[in-house]
């Protein structure tokens, strides 16, 4: 039986002897050089270690030679790196993905992912290295623009060049993966280089920054500001109580849009929770602020950004514990971003008049608010988990809207997913652990691989690996190149303890939503969109 070629070099166990930077050498402008470059065998595992600050390695990587550039074009100095499987193994495909918050470095790990789709993969530094909280760099404005949308910019263009050269064949496909801010990056770079991608895979884009960063510091200010600010117990009560009043038969809320959760059953005094699992009336306050969408003005009020849902309660630690002014989300924004590394700027000093600020100076350029996508050819599947506790569910739904308005029709080229009981990114909500969450989104089989004991191998979805039906990147590059009409729907999978598949259920292109007809609940063939 003949044996195909790419399995020959990876039984090889070698990415090529080109893997060396003299084939690079030539193609390289000025201000460009090539860092570091690896072979790296079958099986291999890479990272830059403490060199790099926001990201760990990927492991267990198909052969690749992996490529670190580094960039100094006028104010912008930046890096990026690059997976290039084996010639005989690529097939004319690029991947590019995207970054986490405020972190800098080279995304390694999600970057693993495409070469085990046979493709060239690329990932930028954004321009620093830092850990995915801090703000402080950004007292350098260059350095917000390079975050903002030019390392990214720069690194795609000058990365596509690199693998063509690297191949000697053109690239005939180019795709996006990217989630949180990610997932901002990826819709921003199709508003201003429309021809970049024939596909983007957008996972609960952080796409509106000049307004979410206040609308962060406004609610630490809330929580900080309550003689009995809210902490873990009342998180999880809030949680609890969610689910309970508007989770399904499996505890899974699968609409919190339509929840009314009625907050004074959590009530201390006359409500059915107990001490310490119960609120205090300024602490439902608090909450139901923290529900609420953030408005300003009373004369008309003024729209700025949309709260969280019933739900998403496990995730509110990510902004409100440590409940302290230290903490980098509560003034990091406004202090070193907004208004220039200003020391002096507490929580005590935030009003409504930040937004403004925000909204005139839009640190980084990096909201991706032009909605109109006339230019762009390719397709986008936008995702967003209903148990995300970072950033607002609604604010996909907002983007959608506002592309829709702005362009008419856009159902042949754009879908937004909601996700039933998926966090930010990844992982089932704490109160719906048995949500349907894993759909090949962006770092979601890295997750599996690295923090629950290898498994999975560190992209697609386990067990049903490159599969469209479930595996969101497949279905986009599918329908990217015509190999399927568009994606209605998306199977869901959740895993036991011993790594078997035990339920599994439809993710439905928006407005439609999964509807049980009876039978087996775990079974996705018993759902349907509608």
């Amino acid at each position: 039986m003949a044996r195909l070629p790419w399995l020959a070099s990876l039984l090889a166990g070698s990415a090529h002897a080109q893997c060396t930077e003299s084939t690079f050498i030539n193609a390289l402008p000025q201000g460009v050089s090539i860092e570091n470059i690896t072979d790296l065998p079958n099986g291999g595992n890479y990272s830059e270690g403490a060199a790099n600050l926001g990201y760990g390695g990927a492991i267990f990587l198909p052969p690749v030679c992996v490529v670190t550039v580094s960039v100094t074009s006028g104010p912008s100095h930046y890096r990026f790196g690059l997976f290039l499987p084996p010639p005989d193994v690529w097939n004319q495909k690029f991947l590019a993905v995207g970054n986490e918050a405020q972190g800098g470095g080279i995304n390694w790990p999600q970057m693993g992912q495409g070469p085990h789709y046979q493709m060239a993969t690329l990932s930028t530094d954004t321009g620093h290295n830092s850990i995915g909280s801090d703000f402080t760099w950004g007292v350098d404005q260059d350095r917000l623009l390079d975050w903002g949308y030019r390392a990214l910019n720069g690194s795609l263009v000058l990365g596509k060049a690199l693998t063509e050269v690297y191949y000697g064949k053109p690239i005939t496909r180019s795709y996006w993966s990217g989630c949180s801010t990610g997932g901002r990056q990826g819709l921003k770079q199709i508003q201003i280089a429309p021809d970049s991608f024939d596909g983007v895979l957008i996972g609960a884009p952080a796409w509106d920054t000049k307004h979410l960063f206040p609308w962060i510091t406004r609610i630490v200010k809330l929580n900080l500001g309550s003689p009995n600010p809210l902490g873990p117990n009342q998180f999880s009560t809030l949680a609890y109580w969610a689910t309970v009043q508007c989770g399904d038969a499996d505890g899974i809320i699968m609409d919190p849009f339509n929840c009314q959760f009625n907050l004074s059953i959590t009530l201390c005094d006359g409500g059915v929770a107990q001490p310490p699992y119960c609120l205090t009336a300024d602490q439902i306050e608090i909450a139901r602020l923290i529900y609420g969408d953030y408005l300003t003005g009373s004369d008309p009020e003024r729209f700025v950004a949309h709260g969280l849902p019933p739900g998403s309660e496990g995730q509110w630690s990510t902004y409100l514990v440590p409940v302290q002014e230290s903490a980098d989300f509560a003034v990091g924004y406004e202090r070193y971003w907004l208004y220039g590394n200003d020391p002096t700027y507490t929580l005590s000093r935030y009003n409504d008049s930040a937004v403004n600020d925000s909204e005139t100076r839009n640190p980084g350029q990096a909201t991706a608010d032009d909605f109109d996508l006339t230019g762009y050819r390719g397709k986008v599947i936008l995702y967003h988990g209903l148990a995300d506790g970072v950033v607002q569910p609604t604010s996909s739904g907002q983007y959608y809207n506002a592309t829709r308005d702005a362009m008419g029709n856009i159902d042949s080229f754009f879908k937004l997913f909601y996700v039933p009981g998926l966090q930010h990114c990844w992982l089932p909500a704490p109160y719906s652990p048995g949500a349907p969450w894993q759909i090949g989104g962006a770092g979601q089989a890295v997750i599996q691989q690295q923090y629950f004991n290898n498994f999975g191998q560190g992209y697609s979805v386990p067990g049903f690996e490159k599969n469209g039906a479930y595996d969101a990147l497949v279905a986009l590059m599918e329908w990217a190149e015509g190999t399927r009409g568009d994606v209605q729907q998306i199977v869901a999978t959740a895993w036991n303890s011993t790594g078997q598949p035990f339920r599994q259920r439809l993710v439905c292109a928006w407005p439609k939503q999964a509807r049980f007809d009876g039978g087996d609940r775990n079974s996705a063939s018993n759902w349907t969109c509608a």
